[in-house]
């Protein structure tokens, strides 16, 4: 056999400077691309969807287990894990409710594989620590160094990026508790950030419909004074006083409490000079209903209301919403005889299936991991110009230090409504008071674009006579004093209605109210 050796002959070609610069760029421009995709699909979703976010609280220790699986599976796929409690065998030792290791609750529970697979899913988990019925962590464990490590066990496991500190109880009202877990909260959040691994910290605290109470306040002022950035306060909007809720739907008291809590977290930031503007403060509240049956008899936390909370929360961009619980969200059986007794498994209400988290969740967008990225960043304060009341553009009257005012009278100070609550002189009303019941005025809203003065109907001329300190009034007998009308609470003789003002239990007589003359001029 023989063979033939052929050659051929190849042609090079130069590539000209040009055509070698724009491959270049080109290569570069693609590999850019892919790597700014590569980050994106790899790092950054997170950041890119941080906005507010909807989580339930999932009870891991409740029975019967709650399947990750229907959470994953839906629009909503991040859940807050409750509770990282004190073990009662080693106060240091982070147990689920006090039943279960961390060890334990994965061969137990198989908690760690539901959480992979919960993640592989999309979905994400925050971890909260304390709740109602056993020890946070910092209430029992008084080593500070083993607090640190108890606390950065919980977070490494779990590779958190947001933790829920849930204080009721003991675990809220003792001040060295407080400073003691805020101190090793400030250290852990310290090291997370150093290592680029963001910690985002959320107080969940009780409140009434005027906020917080003053142990909220103190837990919130201790964290911030270790120099936690707390990511926001979310409110127990549940279990509320009798008269609280006494001819109020559940949606509207937990509306007021937000409201309130809003103003106070604006004051405690203002008053350790960091200064965050409206749209900031609503992004730091969240808001955890406990729904249907609460653990108060009386109180019911319906669909509707759950509608109600979701479009409040939609429109003033609250940063969270959760609620208590996933596990309960679904219709009891017919063997479960009484309803008005709270069940860990069912809602005690007529509902499809996780029909809250549906409506509770709805149009929220963000996830966990996301806002754990938001740093509090004190904005500009409002300049003088910037709060400067115009009477052509006000709807009511522009609030002065000399006037006098009704309750019920609505008035414009830094470009937002106020009403009078009570009877008032002298007093300013955005005073930054942390509780409603130190201020007089209740805001309303901003003034909006466009508005025109709205006259407040006002006695005409003549209708009350003037007082008189020489003149006897009975009980019910009306008169005006400096233009506002009284009413005798019973008969005197030369008390000055003025005396209203410094003794209003003391004094013969009471103001009337806005609604009062209005009933009185159109009668």
């Amino acid at each position: 056999m023989t063979s033939k050796t052929v050659r051929t002959t190849v042609k090079t070609r130069r590539l000209s400077p040009w055509r070698v610069l724009l491959a270049i760029a080109v290569i570069t421009l693609i590999a850019a691309i892919s790597m700014l995709w590569w980050r994106e699909w790899r790092v950054d979703p997170a950041i890119l969807s941080n906005k507010p976010w909807f989580a339930p609280y999932v009870d891991v220790t409740a029975s019967p287990q709650f399947s990750f699986d229907q959470i994953g599976a839906g629009t909503h796929k991040d859940v807050v894990l409750s509770f990282i409690v004190s073990s009662p065998d080693d106060s240091c030792q982070p147990s689920w409710g006090g039943t279960y290791t961390m060890k334990q609750a994965s061969d137990d529970l198989d908690l760690d594989r539901r959480i992979a697979r919960l993640k592989q899913q999309g979905g994400d988990i925050a971890v909260s620590f304390g709740g109602l019925k056993n020890h946070e962590l910092a209430t029992k464990c008084k080593d500070d160094s083993k607090l640190l490590g108890a606390y950065r066990d919980v977070v490494n496991r779990y590779d958190l990026t947001t933790m829920d500190l849930d204080l009721e109880k003991d675990n809220l009202t003792d001040s060295v508790v407080n400073a003691r877990r805020a101190q090793a909260i400030a250290k852990l959040q310290n090291e997370r950030r150093i290592a680029g691994k963001p910690l985002a910290v959320w107080l969940t605290l009780p409140v009434t419909s005027q906020g917080l109470n003053e142990d909220g306040i103190n837990a919130m002022t201790a964290l911030l004074e270790a120099n936690v950035d707390i990511s926001g306060i979310n409110i127990m909007a549940m279990n509320y006083n009798e008269s609280e809720i006494s001819g109020k739907s559940m949606s509207d008291v937990a509306i007021s409490a937000l409201e309130n809590t809003k103003r106070q977290v604006g004051v405690i930031y203002d008053r350790i000079g960091t200064h965050l503007s409206s749209p900031s403060l609503w992004r730091k509240i969240g808001v955890t209903p406990m729904i249907g049956q609460t653990d108060v008899k009386s109180e019911v936390f319906s669909l509707d209301d759950a509608k109600k909370v979701n479009k409040f929360t939609r429109d003033r961009g609250v940063g969270r919403v959760s609620m208590w619980s996933a596990n309960r969200d679904k219709q009891c059986g017919s063997n479960y005889i009484d309803i008005s007794k709270v069940s860990d498994s069912c809602s005690g209400i007529k509902q499809d299936k996780y029909a809250f988290m549906t409506l509770l969740g709805d149009e929220f967008v963000g996830n966990i991991a996301g806002s754990a990225v938001n740093k509090t960043v004190s904005e500009a304060k409002p300049t003088a110009k910037d709060l400067k009341d115009d009477p052509k553009t006000s709807p009511y009257s522009i609030w002065s230090e000399k006037g006098s005012y009704l309750k019920g009278t609505k008035v414009v100070w830094h470009r937002n409504v106020y009403q009078a609550k009570w009877w008032t002189k002298g007093d300013m009303p955005d005073n930054p008071v942390l509780q409603s019941w130190e201020t007089p005025w209740e805001l309303i809203g901003p003034v909006l674009p466009g508005e025109k003065l709205i006259s407040q109907p006002k006695l005409p001329a003549g209708t009350y006579p003037e007082w008189s300190g020489d003149s006897a009034y009975e009980a019910g007998q009306h008169v005006l004093y400096e233009g506002i009308p009284y009413q005798a609470k019973w008969w005197n003789r030369g008390e000055s209605p003025a005396a209203f003002a410094s003794d209003t239990d003391g004094s013969p007589w009471i103001p009337l109210t806005q609604a009062e003359i209005n009933k009185i001029i159109n009668s």
